[in-house]
């Protein structure tokens, strides 16, 4: 079966129900398939003249609320093959309106951003790339640990870390609260900063749940907000455990039994 080179020229799946109107033909507009279409696209887009006064205005500050906004509409649309199909697509048009501004100062283009993510890649995965008996990682948690290591040595090559290791680098800031606290704790679990059981958590927890009741006894804000915060952290780190990430569990529409009463 030869596949088309393009999404837009797919035949309809019978299994996949409602079908979408075909699109616009975008071979007759001059744009080419795949990513160099899409580098077309933008480069219409930001013509002058001829191009969109929107996109000619926007900045990479201006682009910041739409990158976060599209990334959680996929995360939303992850049930729904076509939906998310589509929300994929806005999104990286967000990675190549932003490559193509930086291009216009000089900077990089998007065939810099493909190549640092392909050369980041296949570094990351020797056992892959370059195998070796000797050095192949037995199960996830090996490759998780090997990650570690070479990104360190990255760093200290480039220049970007010095001193001690800092396993817990590079977790943003902005992500969301019990995100970030799952991803600090995901980072330290590599590096073997972890409970070796289940139990560990669990005992954890208790001692936690303890502390915040006597912060609350005693009527300290700041002190039972710190320790609603341990408890809280200790529970993320608990439901990996569980395989569960707090975030989606939060997310996800509880039974009526199990809603908060309001009275």
């Amino acid at each position: 079966m030869k596949l088309p080179r393009d999404p837009s020229e797919a035949k309809p799946d019978s299994q996949a129900g409602a079908t979408e109107p075909a699109g616009p033909d975008h071979r007759a507009l001059g744009l080419r398939d795949g990513l160099d279409g899409l580098r077309d696209l933008m480069d219409r887009l930001l013509a002058d003249p001829g191009g969109c006064p929107w996109d000619r205005a926007q900045t990479l500050d201006t682009l910041r609320p739409y990158l976060i906004e599209e990334a959680y509409e996929v995360l939303d649309a992850l049930s729904d093959p076509q939906a998310h199909r589509r929300e994929l697509g806005d999104l990286l048009f967000q990675i190549v309106f932003q490559s193509a501004l930086r291009e216009r100062e000089g900077a990089f283009d998007l065939g810099d951003v493909v190549a640092a993510i392909r050369d980041k890649m296949i570094r990351r995965h020797p056992h892959v790339f370059a195998p070796s008996a000797e050095d192949a990682p037995r199960d996830a948690d090996d490759v998780a640990r090997q990650w570690a290591q070479l990104k360190r040595a990255e760093n200290m090559s480039e220049g970007t870390e010095g001193g001690p290791a800092r396993p817990l680098a590079g977790v943003p800031r902005s992500l969301p609260a019990l995100q970030r606290a799952w991803r600090l704790q995901d980072k330290a679990a590599a590096v073997g900063f972890d409970w070796p059981t289940i139990q560990g958590p669990v005992d954890k927890i208790r001692e936690e749940w303890e502390e915040l009741e006597r912060a609350r006894a005693e009527g300290e804000p700041k002190a039972i907000e710190e320790e609603f915060g341990d408890l809280l952290f200790v529970l993320v780190r608990y439901g990996q455990k569980l395989g569960i990430a707090a975030e989606d569990a939060l997310r996800a529409p509880a039974p009526s039994s199990r809603r908060a009463s309001p009275t």
